[in-house]
């Protein structure tokens, strides 16, 4: 009598749990077949990898495209700096200025103003990998293209 009481429980547990995984399926099966009519598994299973493989195409493509924004983005300005000075002590103030214009590469150009009382000259040198590249650079201007390079450039986190 007794071991016929942990049968009967045991069964009842038993189907306890299968009528609970049957319900999760039926309910997950209904999410799937939601607002179809009249089709078979097959051909619901069938439209759905259809789905899924054109959304991978799709992704694979981005993908693709947003790689080449980044190589492309590289070759954008992105490191800037502008220092003010006074290459003539005697006259007055720091009218003069260097402007640094960097990519992502350190690979720009320089654009230096010199002002004095007579004229204001302006110089413009490329820079290739944060180096002179045909022309020497001034202190000040070696200044500025330091100064951009520490400019922190966004990097994608993958």
């Amino acid at each position: 009598m007794e071991g016929s009481f942990f049968i009967d429980t045991f069964i009842f547990i038993w189907l306890g749990v299968i009528t609970f995984l049957l319900a999760r399926f039926l309910r997950t099966f209904s999410k799937i077949t939601k607002g179809v009519s009249e089709k078979d598994l097959r051909v619901i299973l069938e439209e759905i990898l259809k789905k899924i493989g054109e959304q991978e195409k799709n992704n694979s493509e981005l993908r693709r495209q947003i790689e080449l924004i980044e190589k492309n983005g590289l070759k954008h300005i992105q490191k800037i700096s502008l220092i003010r000075y006074n290459p003539f002590l005697e006259t007055g103030g720091n009218q003069s200025f260097v402007l640094s214009l960097l990519d992502a590469q350190d690979s720009g150009i320089v654009i230096t103003s010199l002002h004095s009382r007579e004229a204001t000259r302006i110089f413009a040198k490329p820079v290739a990998g944060g180096k002179e590249n045909g022309y020497e650079f001034s202190k000040e201007e070696i200044q500025s293209i330091l100064l951009a390079q520490k400019t922190k450039v966004q990097e994608n986190k993958k």
